[in-house]
């Protein structure tokens, strides 16, 4: 009688699946991967640290009666005293006025009248008369505030100025007006010289998410009979809003950013009051003065109120379920 040997069936091993690497692991594989690029962005990474990070220990002037004179270890500590002066001086507030009327309207201006272009260069089919168009509207934008404030001067003056000849021919005035010698009328006189010098250069971004935009859309719709406003409606101005919430978000970064050199340029005794922004304000009161810990001060805030918009329009367009920076 034979003994039969009997074997057990080994079950297979089975295969174990990969782990997708998480956290730090996935940090470091990433930075393998793309080391030739971080290699590429180290100088910028050095620029931004020496040139905008390593400064900021300067922000310790605000809370100093710093001088000058004095080694940067010596200086006497004022706490919050430069803070609670611009919080409770009133030209300060006439000035946070100014430049928040200002900087919104060369904001809502700025966006309408570049999207308008935009548009209606896209609508041309004259590929010179479009050419000549993009070339006149982007050529402001390259003159400095300096030739750009004695253009509009020299446009508003009471004299000879084209503004005062146009409106007397239309009979819409009787007589010339003083424009710069008005301050109600400051605000506006911005806001307008800030279209004429940049409307064409910031009408290139959108020429360009418009150029993004897929043809076959507008070929099916005039397929179906839309007109070209019902396409500019439903299909260009669609196409282009992901990029206007970014720039919009972007800009709201800047909300205390109303300008330096065309107000600077422009103002005058008479306009004073509703001329005078923030810019302008830290250097009267501050620079000026060698009161640099209340410039300093002013800085602070300015960007604060910065990151306040920004992060706020921010998750604003999250919410949404809108294009957003982060």
């Amino acid at each position: 009688m034979s003994l039969q040997q009997t074997t057990t069936p080994v079950a297979p091993n089975p295969i174990k699946p990969k782990v997708k690497p998480t956290g730090f692991k996935l940090f470091i594989k990433k930075c393998k991967e793309q080391k030739v690029l971080l290699l590429m962005s180290l100088p910028f990474l050095i620029w931004l640290f020496i040139f905008r990070y390593v400064p900021l220990y300067g922000w310790t002037m605000a809370f100093q009666d710093f001088k000058p004179a004095r080694p940067i270890f010596d200086q006497e500590w004022a706490g919050l005293e430069h803070f609670e002066f611009l919080f409770t001086n009133a030209r300060f507030f006439e000035v946070l006025r100014n430049t928040l009327a200002m900087s919104l309207i060369n904001l809502v201006l700025g966006f309408i009248t570049a999207i308008g272009l935009a548009v209606l260069l896209n609508e041309l089919r004259n590929l010179s008369f479009k050419r000549i168009v993009q070339t006149i509207s982007y050529m402001p934008h390259f003159l400095s505030w300096v030739v750009a404030a004695s253009i509009v001067s020299y446009a508003l003056s009471m004299e000879n100025g084209i503004i005062n000849i146009v409106l007397m021919k239309l009979n819409l005035i009787s007589e010339p007006i003083l424009w710069l010698g008005v301050g109600e009328y400051f605000w506006g006189i911005i806001g307008g010289a800030d279209v004429w010098k940049n409307v064409g250069w910031n009408s290139i971004i959108y020429l360009a998410a418009i150029a993004m935009i897929d043809t076959e859309q507008y070929e099916a719709a005039e397929i179906d009979g839309a007109s070209r406003l019902q396409r500019i409606w439903y299909i260009t101005l669609p196409g282009m809003k992901p990029v206007i919430v970014i720039l919009l978000i972007m800009n709201l970064g800047y909300i205390l950013e109303s300008g330096f050199e065309a107000q600077y340029l422009l103002m005058n005794p008479m306009n004073m009051d509703f001329a005078e922004n923030l810019d302008i304000f830290v250097l009267r009161y501050g620079i000026s003065m060698g009161n640099f810990s209340l410039a300093t001060a002013a800085g602070i805030f300015k960007t604060v109120v910065s990151f306040i918009f920004l992060f706020s329009a921010n998750a604003i367009a999250k919410r949404l379920g809108e294009a957003r920076l982060f």
